[in-house]
């Protein structure tokens, strides 16, 4: 399990899914651009198991995660992987060994109708409890049209603010993204402080297009109104609760935005 002296590292959470592959080659930027591996996670349960299905669940683990580390290295970015399979429900070993991360990963999956059920239960416990910022990655859609996509951040004045937008704008940066800088009436910015807020913003990171927009909606109810290709929602961890709406899934009548992954951000 966590080492209290082991160095940081963007993790990954495996489970032999193409969508966990993608959230792999996701993060394989963030371990890049912060010099630290690339620990790729792969967790077996181990209660009431016979021991020989146990031994057959750790060679799936390690078939996936020999999958994994190939699919990072293909891409040629230079970047130290590692991997590790871990006794115990995926959910409470991600908690444990994100402590002291830079970051965790996993795919959103499990799509489904309603509410949490939208959200892998992975997923879903990670974004509650997580000690480090935690994304939860969409597969892409292969029907997509290219186009321009955007990073999202509410500019408002909760607490943790600050940290919530500087790291949008450090993904924007790193992603060659434009920023939709939402500012929300009546309860957050708006108007001249909006402007005021971005141009501080802008002033920190002259290389990263922001564009302030105001609607009386948070991020989540602003994705459900719009249909702006959204690459990357950035959040407070306060509004984990939000994020099944966030990712939606799609052709639903109610999360009928197109695929959006999300970052929730412990300030």
């Amino acid at each position: 399990m966590n080492d209290l002296h082991a160095p940081s590292a963007v993790l990954v959470g495996i489970d032999g899914s193409q969508a966990a592959l993608g959230a792999a080659l996701w993060a394989v930027d963030e371990a890049v651009s912060r010099n630290v591996p690339l620990r790729l996670l792969y967790a077996v349960k181990v209660l009431d198991v016979p021991a020989h299905v146990y031994a057959q669940s750790v060679e799936k683990a390690k078939s996936a995660l020999h999958a994994a580390e190939n699919a990072v290295h293909a891409t040629g970015k230079p970047v130290t992987v590692q991997t590790e399979i871990l006794d115990g429900p995926p959910g409470a070993v991600l908690v444990e060994e994100s402590e002291g991360a830079e970051m965790i990963c996993v795919a959103s999956v499990g799509i489904g109708r309603y509410a949490r059920s939208i959200l892998g239960s992975t997923a879903a416990e990670l974004a509650e409890n997580a000690h480090c910022p935690v994304a939860v990655i969409r597969p892409p859609d292969p029907h997509a049209q290219a186009h321009v996509s955007w990073i999202l951040v509410a500019i408002d004045d909760k607490p943790g603010h600050t940290a919530v937008v500087q790291r949008a704008m450090e993904e924007a940066r790193l992603r060659g993204t434009p920023v939709l800088a939402l500012g929300t009436e009546p309860t957050a910015v708006a108007g001249d402080a909006l402007a005021a807020e971005v141009d501080k913003w802008q002033s920190r990171f002259p290389d990263v297009h922001i564009y302030p927009i105001a609607d009386r909606a948070d991020v989540a109810d602003f994705l459900r109104k719009h249909d702006e290709p959204v690459e990357l929602a950035v959040i407070d961890a306060s509004d984990a609760g939000d994020l099944a709406e966030i990712i939606g899934p799609r052709g639903h009548r109610v999360f009928a935005h197109p695929v959006a992954s999300a970052l929730v951000v412990r300030s």
